[in-house]
């Protein structure tokens, strides 16, 4: 229930600072549409508990972004997005077999972001961002690949995800590069996710089986709407 709870509080708070900070402040009306690109370094957090290294995966998509205010020096405005991310784990062994296994997990991810910025209002120049909201993703398809040298057991082999649909927090920082051909991001974020792809009833295996992932990622945008 708690993760619900931070789940809707935290798309309200994304959704209840735009008509706020419009009755406070100058308005503005600046829509941006792009896309961006990047990679994923992540983790899965099970319980009972599997030794991880990271998996590194791409991540790329499209990004649209509404400035409605500004609020004395904090530029404020929505980013959603719709990725292609992915996600999975890395085991390591505690042996000197030099077996290998990752488990690639691709998911459809649509990110609802409060966007804040600091810095120029008008024209060229250097912005601070910061991205938070909730993200909901699907499950399109995930592969094993392993290298045994002899077969191994765990519960997590040959099982594939029970639920394809995901939720979390993401949140993150950087730069915006404006310029007279558009502007560029660059950016890193951490996604936690509070849904697990393994149930997790009393009669399961895995109590927790949740993604995290730190990302860092380039978005380029131009302006439909200034």
């Amino acid at each position: 229930m708690k993760k619900y709870l931070l789940l809707g509080l935290t798309l309200f708070l994304c959704l209840a600072v735009q008509p706020v900070m419009a009755q406070l402040q100058d308005e503005r009306h600046n829509f941006s549409i792009g896309v961006n690109g990047g990679v994923n370094i992540s983790s899965v957090s099970f319980m009972p508990r599997i030794r991880e290294g990271k998996q590194i995966g791409p991540s790329f998509g499209l990004t649209a972004r509404y400035i409605s205010e500004k609020y004395f020096s904090m530029i404020c405005g929505i980013q959603m997005e719709l990725n292609y991310s992915q996600r999975g784990w890395k085991e390591v062994y505690e042996d000197e077999t030099g077996d290998t296994y990752h488990r690639a997990m691709n998911y459809l991810e649509l990110p609802i972001l409060a966007h804040l910025a600091f810095g120029k209002d008008e024209g060229n120049g250097l912005r601070f961002i910061v991205n938070l909201g909730p993200q909901f993703g699907y499950l399109l398809n995930e592969k094993e690949t392993f290298n045994w040298a002899s077969e191994r057991t765990g519960e997590q082999y040959g099982k594939m995800a029970d639920r394809k649909l995901d939720y979390g927090i993401v949140g993150g920082g950087g730069v915006e590069i404006r310029t007279g051909i558009g502007h560029f991001l660059i950016e890193a974020r951490y996604y936690y996710g509070l849904s697990d792809f393994y149930n997790n009833s009393k009669k399961d295996y895995f109590e927790r089986s949740g993604h995290s992932y730190i990302a860092g990622r380039v978005t380029y945008l131009f302006d439909l709407k200034k």
